[in-house]
This record gives structure tokens, C-alpha cells and sequence, in this order.
């Protein structure tokens, strides 16, 4: 929130429990704060599959996902990623 007050544009948030875990991201936590702030929320810490990124993007209310080692180590590309997410009607750049 102070963040916010005073002037972020958004707020890049990472659950360090789960960074570099791929087990997931921490929605409940996301949801909570992106009903509390008025700008976007970028979501980093526990992508490990095209499900988790859906996941924190919808039940999460994350604006944007961050993921890391899943590109660069070539678990998932990032066309595959797009298309999955388009699919599921979630709206990408």
C-alpha cells in the first residue's frame, strides 16, 4: 500500500518460499493483494507449468506473470505458453 501511495505504477511480487520451486505461486496471497491495490500486481516466485501461470493469472488476479527457469532451460516455450493461454481466454501480449 505505501508503495502505491506513494506513486509505484506497479508492484513486482515475489513469494520467495516459492521462487524456484515450480511448484506453484502462492494465489490466495496474490488475490489478497490485487484486492487491495489499485495498480497492477506482476506475479514472480513458483511457475513451473503452463497450469501455474493460468492459475495466478485467473484465481490469482495477478496482472502479469513473471517465469524463469522454465525459458531458460527450455521446459516450455513461449509460443506453447501463449497459444495455452489464449486457449483458456486469457488475454496475453
Amino acid at each position: 500500500m505505501e508503495a502505491q501511495e506513494r506513486g509505484a505504477g506497479e508492484i513486482l511480487f515475489t513469494s520467495m518460499d516459492h521462487d524456484g520451486t515450480k511448484a506453484g505461486y502462492p494465489c490466495d496471497v496474490y488475490a489478497r493483494l490485487c484486492d487491495s491495490l489499485r495498480i497492477p500486481v506482476i506475479a514472480s516466485g513458483g511457475a513451473g507449468t503452463i497450469e501455474h501461470i493460468a492459475e495466478v493469472l485467473t484465481k490469482g488476479k495477478a496482472d502479469a506473470a513473471l517465469a524463469a527457469s522454465i525459458f531458460h532451460y527450455g521446459e516450455i516455450p513461449i509460443p506453447v505458453l501463449k497459444d495455452a493461454l489464449r486457449k483458456q481466454g486469457i488475454s496475453i501480449r
